[in-house]
C-alpha cells in the first residue's frame, strides 16, 4: 500500500507537470498571462509532489534497513 502511494503522488507530481507546461506554452501562444500563470502553479505543485513521493520512498527505505 505505501509503494503504491508513493507512485501515485509521483505520476500525479508529473501529470501535473506536464499539463502546467501545455497550460504555459498555450496561455504564451495566446497572450493570455492568466493561462500562463496557472501553468506555472500547476508545474510548481506537481514538483512538490514529486519530491513528496521521492521523500515517502526514502522514509520507507529507510524504515525497512
Amino acid at each position: 500500500m505505501e509503494i503504491l502511494e508513493a507512485v501515485q503522488w509521483t505520476r500525479t507530481g508529473s501529470a501535473k507537470q506536464i499539463k502546467g507546461s501545455i497550460m504555459e506554452a498555450v496561455g504564451k501562444a495566446a497572450g493570455d498571462t492568466k493561462l500562463q500563470s496557472e501553468g506555472k502553479a500547476d508545474q510548481a505543485e506537481g514538483k512538490i509532489q514529486n519530491a513528496v513521493g521521492g521523500l515517502k520512498d526514502t522514509v520507507r527505505d529507510a524504515v525497512k534497513k
